[in-house]
């Protein structure tokens, strides 16, 4: 069996269960549409790992096409400038 190391970008944010108002971490890979989670930034990273493993293993079995991680795209933050005439606020 031969093993392939793959990279997936994948966002982590903070996160409340449903239902019991706990917080944990949510963990997103966007190319492959996964989802995962933790009580941990760690336990969700060891999650959505898992997962994505799991995946592709699934997809080759089925011998489909596995989609790779653009390269290219970034993710980051800026700062956004906005006037108002009246007051909001934020979710």
């Amino acid at each position: 069996m031969e093993t392939k190391v793959l990279n997936y970008r994948i966002t982590i944010e903070p996160d409340t269960r449903v239902g019991t108002n706990e917080s944990g971490y949510a963990a997103y890979c966007p190319t492959l549409g996964l989802a995962d989670g933790g009580d941990t930034i760690e336990e969700a990273i060891k999650n959505i790992k898992k997962l994505i493993a799991f995946h592709i293993e699934c997809l080759a079995k089925e011998k489909r096409s596995v989609p790779v991680d653009n390269e290219e795209e970034m993710v980051l933050t800026t700062n956004v400038r906005v006037r108002v005439d009246h007051k909001f606020s934020f979710a």
